[in-house]
């Protein structure tokens, strides 16, 4: 399995977990026109333990990778929620903002990495 892939698959066990073991902070990142936050959170961390699962087995990678892209995409909006919130209170800390910012882009490699799990699934 490539780095990237077993990466990936890392980072959706890790938040998949969160969203149930501490779902307040994604709870709080949820676009505010959403309603239903706290079932989109749970329903958002199945998804990603579910994208985890199916990038480790090369079977269902293929699938996996499909998936996960579209649930990068999906996301997006509440990570750009995070970064508008962390401005909007004068409280947050000049890091943190920074963080939000920097974590953004990010999404784009990440979105790469799944369709490379998809493209190339072994």
């Amino acid at each position: 399995m490539p780095r990237t892939t077993a990466f990936l698959a890392g980072i959706f066990t890790v938040s998949g977990i969160l969203h149930f073991a501490k779902p307040k902070p994604y709870v709080s990142i949820v676009p505010k026109p959403l309603p239903y936050k706290s079932e989109l959170v749970m329903a958002s961390g199945v998804a990603e333990l579910a994208c985890a699962v199916l990038l480790v087995n090369p079977a269902t990678r293929r699938l996996g990778g499909r998936l996960s892209s579209w649930l990068l995409v999906a996301v997006f909006p509440a990570n750009i929620q995070m970064t508008v919130s962390a401005y909007q209170k004068s409280t947050t800390p000049a890091w943190y903002r920074l963080a939000t910012v920097l974590r953004l882009p990010l999404q784009a490699p990440m979105i790469a990495w799944a369709r490379r799990a998809a493209a190339d699934p072994e």
